[in-house]
């Protein structure tokens, strides 16, 4: 499935996301500045977070407390060796009931869970996004 938007919809098209997520994991694939984080934050805050979600880009991750429990967002930009996720128990964190949502998610791949939703994002030369949701 394929969502275009521009970003007065980002509300909407975060609710959508969230609906049609066959998973609570959700693996955010895009080239840099393509606006992984901006989805991300609008989803959290569709979730009931009222702090404003940051990126995690040097803590490796951010957590928040959501309506229905914890939400988790990763950022693997600056993980070197897969391996150095697990040094601070990614695995943990895959295998709960709560919402995960990966940026780069690519770098860990081998720890990912099978039923994890993937999101890709590209950037149109008007300046919306298309996101499409892969299986």
């Amino acid at each position: 499935m394929q969502l275009n938007y521009n970003q007065q919809e980002l509300p909407e098209i975060a609710k959508r996301v969230l609906t049609l997520s066959k998973s609570k994991t959700i693996l955010f694939e895009g080239s840099m500045g393509v606006g992984k984080t901006t989805l991300i934050k609008e989803m959290c805050k569709e979730l009931g977070v009222e702090e404003q979600a940051a990126s995690p880009t040097f803590s490796i991750i951010n957590e928040y407390e959501g309506r229905l429990g914890s939400i988790y967002h990763f950022d693997f930009y600056r993980i070197n060796d897969p391996n150095e996720a697990l040094d601070f128990g990614v695995e943990d964190y895959l295998y709960g009931d709560n919402w995960v949502f990966m940026e780069w998610p690519e770098k860990i791949q081998k720890f990912l869970p099978a039923d994890s939703q993937k999101i890709m994002i590209q950037k149109n030369e008007d300046g919306t996004r298309s996101l499409q949701l892969i299986e």
